[in-house]
């Protein structure tokens, strides 16, 4: 579901999905083929949350933001389950693990993985191509370009994925 809040409308490209259960709040905008899955919660209440090209937020995660820092992720990125990202910035290719945390200020740099569970601390920031573990979240070293391919070419899988749930039908 789409709301509106303080005069603030989301933006929503052509075929982008967004599942049932989920909330879009606000100032957000979801660029061409992004995905918002199930029970997830986009709230821009106090600033931009912008969504990128081919990005996907999987079930149950939380997007929000602080007083004028917004949330930026880039094209190709995933977001696994439960994942909660506040006022920081995702680069391209990315992908966030399950259950991880990024908090206000962080600086996910492009083609880096954050794992499941681990905690980004606030105003850390990532350099591009990072595999990044623990909590607090530690780099652990350098992700392959073999490997940044395919972070890329998951995200693109998950587009396909939400264009065939665009055809899911309640059952009674």
């Amino acid at each position: 579901m789409l709301y509106k809040l303080k005069k603030k409308s989301p933006t929503v490209a052509e075929n982008v999905f967004i599942a049932p259960g989920s909330r879009v709040i606000g100032n957000v905008e979801l660029s061409e083929h992004s995905s918002i899955w199930y029970n997830t919660v986009v709230r821009a209440d106090l600033a931009k949350i912008k969504i990128g090209k081919y990005s996907n937020v999987q079930e149950n995660s939380t997007l929000h933001v602080e007083q004028n820092q917004g949330v930026e992720i880039g094209d190709y990125v995933t977001i696994g389950h439960n994942a909660v990202i506040h006022a920081c910035k995702i680069g391209n290719k990315s992908l966030i693990g399950m259950n991880a945390t990024i908090l206000t200020g962080a600086q996910i740099g492009e083609g880096s993985i954050v794992g499941a569970g681990a905690v980004v601390p606030e105003n850390a920031e990532i350099p591009p191509g990072s595999l990044v573990l623990g909590v607090p979240a530690k780099i652990i070293r350098t992700i392959t370009k073999e490997k940044i391919i395919e972070l890329k070419q998951h995200a693109v899988h998950y587009a396909e994925l939400a264009a065939e749930q665009k055809n899911i039908e309640e059952i009674k």
